[in-house]
């Protein structure tokens, strides 16, 4: 991949979200559309988060990083502070690891 490929595809990149700028302009959106736009960072982030917990290249794979996501919605859910909850995840799929 060259500098040039990489500075053409961000110019239209940032012209895509230029062009949704413009023709919005200054018209407010429906509230259902704001809502479903203030969800879609999260439904993102869930649908990376279980395609790298549950794949292994091509192939599905349960292993010690299942288990590490499961503590850490578990003390999520538990409402603990965010370091516990990666220590947690972290600790969980590495012990796992050295002794399975």
């Amino acid at each position: 991949m060259t500098w040039t490929f990489v500075l053409a595809l961000s110019a239209c990149a940032y012209g895509l979200k230029l062009l949704g700028a413009v023709i919005i302009g200054q018209r407010e959106m429906p509230l259902v559309v704001q809502r479903c736009l203030l969800l879609i960072p999260a439904a993102l982030l869930a649908g990376l988060i279980a395609k790298d917990t549950f794949t292994t290249g091509q192939s599905y794979a349960i292993d010690a990083r299942a288990a590490g996501l499961a503590v850490a919605v578990l003390a999520t859910w538990r409402k603990l502070p965010f370091v516990v909850v990666i220590v947690a995840g972290v600790g969980t799929t590495a012990l796992i690891r050295v002794f399975v």
